[in-house]
């Protein structure tokens, strides 16, 4: 398993939830961190938590990662760097047949295409011995979340081409989680989060959500292990079962 002393770790979505607890773990582990987000005062928050952890090296940067011009820019400049971490990826509920199209069209844009554009911009700055690592999901269904789960699929088929296309020098995998209780569900109802908590708890054959360090786990296992690449690797109970 290799070390991530003395490496750079790029997380795009690394302000709050899972990509920051991905970050603090790789600090404590001696990396150097590089954190990309949308809003200024969650990246201030994230900065003041990663030093509070022991953090060699932060670097905090505010990012629209949807606006390809601004994604673009932000990669030319960048130095080389080891790791990256994507986040990236909004969600929707809703099959084919009833949903907006202008939704299903954002959805797969954020999902997917976001994710195309960060590994072509990522592909040439990251070192030999590298990794990326995106954010696909599982236990979603065509009939109830169309563009998420389209875009899921899509992931897990990038991972598998950049992996081919970028080897023996870069390695390329996905984490994917069901639906997990985090930070990014802040702006909806209580009472909704609370009914989605417990729809997950009885199809989840774990009977319980995922928490935020057993997924951070994958991320870290991911960017450690050198014989790993184009893999989606499923972490959630085995939703995927049902």
């Amino acid at each position: 398993m290799q070390s991530l002393d003395g490496k750079t770790l790029l997380v795009i979505g690394g302000s709050s939830g899972i990509g920051l607890r991905v970050a603090e773990r790789a600090a404590t582990e001696g990396a150097q961190l590089i954190i990309a987000g949308r809003n200024p005062d969650r990246l201030a928050q994230a900065h003041l938590r990663l030093l509070a952890v022991g953090a060699k090296k932060v670097s905090v940067i505010q990012l629209d990662a949807h606006d390809h011009a601004s994604l673009a820019g932000f990669f030319a400049g960048l130095q080389e760097f080891d790791h990256l971490v994507s986040m990236v990826g909004d969600v929707m509920g809703g099959g084919f047949a009833t949903a907006d199209m202008s939704v299903i069209r954002h959805v797969m844009e954020s999902k997917f295409f976001t994710n195309v554009r960060i590994g072509q911009l990522a592909a040439p700055r990251l070192r030999p011995g590298g990794s990326m690592v995106f954010t696909s999901g599982t236990g979603g269904r065509a009939q109830h979340a169309c563009a998420s789960h389209v875009g899921n699929l899509g992931i897990n088929a990038l991972v598998e081409g950049l992996a081919a296309e970028l080897a023996p020098q870069i390695r390329v995998n996905a984490v994917s989680p069901t639906w997990t209780l985090t930070p990014f569900w802040r702006d909806v109802a209580p009472a909704q989060l609370a009914n989605t908590q417990a729809h997950f708890e009885q199809r989840i054959p774990s009977r319980r959500l995922a928490s935020i360090d057993e997924l951070a786990d994958a991320y870290l296992f991911l960017m450690r292990n050198g014989f790993v690449t184009g893999q989606h690797l499923a972490v959630d109970g085995g939703v995927m079962l049902g």
